[in-house]
Order: structure tokens, then C-alpha cells, then sequence
């Protein structure tokens, strides 16, 4: 009696990836978060709002649904067919990022701007690529998008942001390697029943000129400085009183020397009566000046610049 025994093909332990190959592949995103990134955004969505009111008189909601970070490739993946793309270059960074809209926003503006009755709901996908002219309206609000989005960012740096194409296939409008992490800001907007999403897409190669600044934790209007007690200790820095010396001369003595003066004896020191005098504060030289006369007083007359230092 023989027993013939075949493991099943379902038992068969998986292949593991290791080294190298597990880190490039793992689907897993470990990467700093940019707490700035997110109050930028936070601010963008006032001022779109309040752009998109006046593009289209509708009513119009926007929100912040998401930021996060994920490979390029991956989010460009998951892009549902008709979106449209407009990859913009922002100037001082010298690089490049990606708009997107989707289909549900797509045909709601178009829909609004062609005075498409209101409450009717979004209208229906029909899987074809947007028209010229629905590429023309959407390139409108896109730009609208990139002028709110560079204000928002002026917190954080001053940008300008131009729109360098506009695609309707992820294909072209590829700015990174697939495997390169990027931050995405994606934003819901409600057009009285109708609307969709769009998304602003960074690789981490384009915000690495502002990368600091982005991983800052609080913010105030100007980036956490408290603009009353700056203004406070400037104007009282300005009024506070100092010490000046103005050395007439110096003379090396040796204690014993010092210690023997009497009443009425005479230190030489090498110095005329036309000669430059040095000006210190608390011991550190500031500049030289001429000795003289006003009213009655002893005066000094400032030969150098002191904001730019003491030069011999």
C-alpha cells in the first residue's frame, strides 16, 4: 500500500522580499509630516471659496478632505478617466507639480459656466475625454487655484506659480519618478447638489527648498514671531542708555610704577592733539573721533561709520 502525498498549492508558503527590493516595493509610506503644508491648505480653502463664488454666482462649498503623502506613481494610478491635469512650475523652486480634477468637478463647473440649471446633481460620466471647451473652463478655475494656493503660501515663502500645460492623460503629465514620494492636498467642492474633488500634488523634490519651514509645528501670521513684543523691544532698544568711552591714550605701566605715582606727576601718551581718538562701549572699539570744544564743553566729533564696525 503506497501513499502518495502532494502538498496543496494553497499550503505553499508565498516568496517574502527582503533587502533592497522589500524597501523600494513596500506599499507602506513612512515620510515626515508638514504641519505647515496642512495650515497652508487650511487657508487656501477660504480663499477658493470665496474665488469660485465669483467665477460661478453659485453657492460654494469648499472643504479640505485629506493630506497625506504617496508614492507618484500610485496616486496617478487611481486617477479616474475623463480628469484633467495641469502641471504647473513654481519659479523659485525651479520644479514642477500636478492639479488634477476629477470628472464629477469637471462637468459641474462646465455645467455652471454654461448656465446649467442648479440642484440637478452631477451630472453623468460618459467616460469620453473633455472637449476644448470644457479643457478652456477648467484651465479658468485651475489657474484660479494656483493664484489661491501661491497667496496661501506667501505665509511660509513668497512663490509664483505658472501653469506650464494642461493634459487629460496622467501619461504626459508625469513630473516624477513613480516610485518618488509626494505630498497631496485633495479638496471637495459642493456646487448646490453637484461637485467633485481636485487635488494639488508636490513630489518631495519641489518643496525641498521650503522643507524646514513646512515641518514647523505652530504658526502665527508671520510664522510664530510675535509681531507686538518685536515691535516693543525694537522701540525700547532704541531708546536705551549707554556708556561711551573715548580712550585719550594708553600707556603700559608696571605696578610697582603705578603704586609709586605721586600728586602732580605726568603719564605720557603718544598721542597729538590732532590725532584720531578710539570710541568704545563697554569695552569693545566702535570707531575713532576728534576731541574739541562747544559751548564751553569738551566735545567729540565721529570721524567713522559705528553701524559698520571699528577698523584700524
Amino acid at each position: 500500500m503506497s501513499s502518495d502525498f502532494r502538498p496543496a498549492i494553497d499550503d505553499a508558503p508565498l516568496p517574502q522580499k527582503s533587502g533592497l527590493k522589500a524597501v523600494i516595493e513596500s506599499d507602506i509610506i513612512s515620510h515626515e509630516r508638514l504641519p505647515m503644508f496642512e495650515v497652508v491648505c487650511e487657508r487656501m480653502v477660504r480663499t477658493f471659496a470665496t474665488s469660485m463664488r465669483n467665477l460661478t454666482s453659485d453657492a460654494i462649498d469648499v472643504h479640505l478632505e485629506d493630506v497625506t503623502s504617496t508614492r507618484f506613481g500610485e496616486f496617478m494610478n487611481r486617477l479616474s478617466d475623463p480628469a484633467i491635469l495641469g502641471v504647473f512650475r513654481v519659479r523659485e523652486w525651479e520644479n514642477y507639480g500636478v492639479v488634477t480634477v476629477d470628472s464629477g468637478l469637471i462637468y459641474a463647473v462646465v455645467d455652471a459656466l454654461l448656465g446649467g440649471r442648479r440642484g440637478n446633481g452631477a451630472p453623468r460620466s460618459e467616460g469620453r475625454a473633455p472637449t476644448t471647451i470644457e479643457t478652456g473652463l477648467i484651465s479658468k478655475m485651475v489657474q484660479i487655484a494656483l493664484t489661491d494656493f501661491a497667496a496661501s503660501f506667501e505665509a511660509i515663502e513668497p512663490i509664483t506659480i505658472e501653469i506650464d500645460r494642461v493634459e487629460t492623460s496622467p501619461r504626459f503629465a508625469a513630473i516624477a519618478r513613480p516610485s518618488n514620494i509626494a505630498a497631496v492636498a485633495t479638496f471637495r467642492v459642493d456646487m448646490e447638489g453637484r461637485g467633485g474633488r481636485f487635488s494639488i500634488v508636490l513630489p518631495y523634490a519641489t518643496i525641498e527648498p521650503v522643507r524646514d519651514k513646512l515641518l514647523q509645528r505652530f504658526m502665527g501670521e508671520k510664522l510664530g514671531r510675535d509681531r507686538i513684543w518685536e515691535l516693543h523691544m525694537a522701540s525700547e532698544l532704541l531708546q536705551t542708555e549707554i556708556i561711551m568711552d573715548v580712550v585719550l591714550g594708553e600707556q603700559h605701566m608696571r605696578l610697582r610704577d603705578v603704586m609709586n605715582l605721586q600728586i602732580g606727576e605726568t603719564i605720557g601718551v603718544n598721542r597729538g592733539p590732532d590725532d584720531a581718538l578710539e570710541v568704545h562701549c563697554s569695552g569693545v572699539p566702535l570707531g575713532r573721533a576728534f576731541i574739541g570744544q562747544r559751548t564751553n564743553n569738551i566735545a567729540v566729533k565721529i570721524m567713522t561709520d559705528i553701524s559698520k564696525g571699528f577698523a584700524k
